[in-house]
């Protein structure tokens, strides 16, 4: 199994206030539901204030390798991507469980 992991940092100047936000939020709650690849979906806003923080995180869990290709290029992940590109910077992991 991969745990295929995200966290998503603002660009300057954008904020939950900002409805691009909000959007890439309701997306991605979305995501889970529309690869079927993804055994599990978890996403949500840190709640964290520490500088180092980043912004929103989104976690899968996917069979192997082939699973996590074939997620990465899905219509609605790649909807999801374009939404958080547009407003935030991000770091991936994917771990072998």
């Amino acid at each position: 199994m991969i745990r295929h992991i995200v966290l998503f940092k603002f660009k300057p100047g954008v904020s939950w206030d900002d409805p691009r936000a909000q959007e890439a939020e309701r997306v991605a709650a979305k995501v889970g539901s529309e690869v079927p690849d993804l055994h599990e979906w978890s996403v949500g806003r840190n709640i964290s204030g520490r500088p180092i923080a980043y912004d929103f995180a989104a976690i899968g869990l996917l069979d192997d390798e082939e699973a996590l290709e074939r997620y990465l290029v899905h219509p609605f992940h790649q909807e999801a991507i374009r939404l958080w590109r547009e407003i935030s910077d991000w770091v991936i992991a994917d771990l072998e469980e």
